[in-house]
């Protein structure tokens, strides 16, 4: 976009070379500055008013809900475990690196509201010119041999007329605070899942550890029926059965090992470490981790504040009304300045051409208009794939909604009543084993058949078991629960979202200035989507 301004008879009134552009760039810069498509509202989503189990001791709807809710187990080494997630969890990195992406897309977007093409330019060109050529002008000396030399600047600037350009950023924006919001959401699920499979580690521990005394129990009991049948006080029979009821009890501690096992390996990989890697965190008292006496809770509308997924919810729909403001504006009229300033000068012009004096001046500036208005059906039907998509998120925030308010109360049901069931099942036990020793004394005296023995230690092995998935049952359902309120990513707040050792790995490679260690503005501000809330 070159050009020789010929507005000789202007440049000898003094005027500057493009000062009659100047009142329509005015008014097309004072024009630029409405945005068209529609301005976001949150969306009304409907949650219950108080919780299915309020008015329960164990909950509580009136103290805040606890952000390090996995401290309230007690536990030493399920802290460790978390704050070495934190440092090492890789899909965490992931989500942290999807900021860093965003701010510098976000970086892409606001620069789209300044002149969109600068170019600098510097050529030179020898050129020929053809003796036969009927273009060249008859004048004596003229030198169809010569060089031709450009220095100058190019640039084209749309102007955000319709704000397209501020739409963007405003879907940029939100974007970028979804990605915090995801980044949060993991947090909270890393959190989650490092509890819940450490639960199910010592869950399987003391299962191991029962099923290891009832061998012992149960080796005992065929002692005596052994005992019993060389003396002739009973028939094979009674070795028969109790030799049974003993090796299916000790196949059932290989099964466990393989949960053991695998558990292990899930713990690991959430660490962000190779197999095997955990076992001398796993030291320590192996019993299930005891929930605390009282649950704080929080009220049903907190979680539209505290869960991460439901405000990425909203920002993802938020990006994309701006986004319907993008495709409509380019229904209408797109006003552009096109401009370009250089020297350009030949030795063919005079002996004494200079390129750098005012003589060799070039400039080309105005407006541009352009309205592709035959393409009006295409585009009208992009602002409505917009808006379809943009109601896709809409009632997919009110479904996540309702969802969160779904898990959240089957948490809740799930923990109370299991601690209802764990009050039976320690009173089951409790009589299972009295059973079982009442019935190895009446059978070494004689007074019952070996049958009342296998049942009893039978009933025993079951109650066992299911107070022991009772146990786990309030430590599991505890941790769905507080996942399930969205706790657990505020401890992150102010830390980096990318490790230092990946950040010296990304600046050895690429100039990124403060953008992978320094949040934007929004993310400092913890701004709310854009429109009225």
């Amino acid at each position: 976009m070159r050009g020789t301004c010929n507005n000789k008879q202007g440049m000898r009134q003094g005027l500057p070379p493009f000062a009659g552009a100047l009142p329509l760039l005015g008014v097309l810069s004072a024009l630029a500055g409405c945005s068209v498509g529609p301005k976001f509202k949150k969306p009304e989503a409907t949650v219950p008013h108080e919780w299915s189990t309020q008015g329960d001791p164990r909950i509580s709807t009136q103290a805040a809900t606890e952000t390090a809710w996995w401290k309230t187990f007690g536990d030493p080494t399920l802290d460790r475990l978390v704050e070495l997630a934190y440092q090492q969890n890789l899909p965490l990195q992931i989500a942290g690196l999807r900021i860093v992406e965003a701010r510098a897309q976000l970086g892409v977007l606001t620069g789209q509201q300044y002149p969109q093409v600068q170019v600098a330019v510097a050529s030179g060109n020898a050129v020929g010119v053809s003796e036969n050529s009927p273009n060249v002008p008859d004048i004596p000396g003229f030198d169809r041999r010569y060089l031709d030399y450009q220095v100058g600047f190019d640039a084209v600037w749309e102007l955000d007329f319709w704000g397209k350009y501020r739409r963007g950023v405003e879907a940029g924006t939100a974007g970028l605070l979804a990605s915090v919001a995801d980044y949060e959401s993991g947090v909270v699920s890393l959190t989650a899942e490092v509890a819940r499979t450490y639960v199910a580690i010592r869950t399987v521990e003391v299962l191991i550890a029962q099923a290891e005394e009832n061998v012992r129990i149960q080796e005992e009991g065929l002692k005596i029926a052994e005992s019993r049948f060389r003396n002739g006080a009973t028939s094979e029979l009674d070795v028969a059965q109790a030799s049974t009821l003993l090796e299916s009890t000790r196949a059932s501690i290989p099964r466990l090992q393989v949960g053991l096992e695998q558990s292990h390996n899930a713990l690991s990989t959430l660490l962000g470490q190779p197999t095997g890697a955990v076992e001398a965190l796993l030291a320590g008292p192996k019993q299930i981790p005891v929930a605390p006496a009282t649950v704080a809770v929080g009220m049903p509308a907190e979680i539209l504040r505290r869960r991460p997924d439901v405000r990425s919810a909203e920002l993802i729909a938020a990006a994309q009304c701006a986004r319907i403001g993008i495709a409509e504006a380019e229904l209408y009229p797109s006003f552009t300045i096109v401009g370009s300033i250089g020297l350009e000068a030949s030795n063919a012009a005079s002996a004494s051409a200079n390129l750098f004096s005012l003589n060799s001046l070039v400039y080309s500036i105005g407006p541009r208009i352009v309205w592709p208005f035959l393409n009006y059906g295409r585009l009208k039907n992009g602002v409505r794939v917009e808006d379809a998509r943009f109601q896709q998120l809409l009632v997919n925030y009110r479904n996540t909604v309702l969802r969160a308010a779904q898990e959240v109360t089957d948490a809740l049901s799930g923990f109370v009543y299991a601690q209802q069931a764990l009050t039976f099942e320690q009173a089951a036990v409790k009589s299972a084993e009295r059973a079982v020793e009442l019935s190895m004394v009446q059978y070494r005296e004689g007074a019952v058949d070996y049958q009342r023995v296998l049942d009893a230690q039978r009933s025993l092995l079951e109650q066992q078991y299911n107070l022991v998935q009772a146990s786990s049952s309030i430590a599991t359902n505890l941790v769905a629960l507080y996942k399930a309120l969205g706790g657990g990513w505020e401890v992150r707040q102010g830390q980096p979202v990318v490790p230092e050792t990946i950040k010296k790995e990304m600046e050895a490679r690429t100039d990124w200035g403060d953008v992978v260690s320094k949040p934007r503005k929004p993310e400092a501000e913890k701004s709310q989507p854009q429109g009225k809330q």
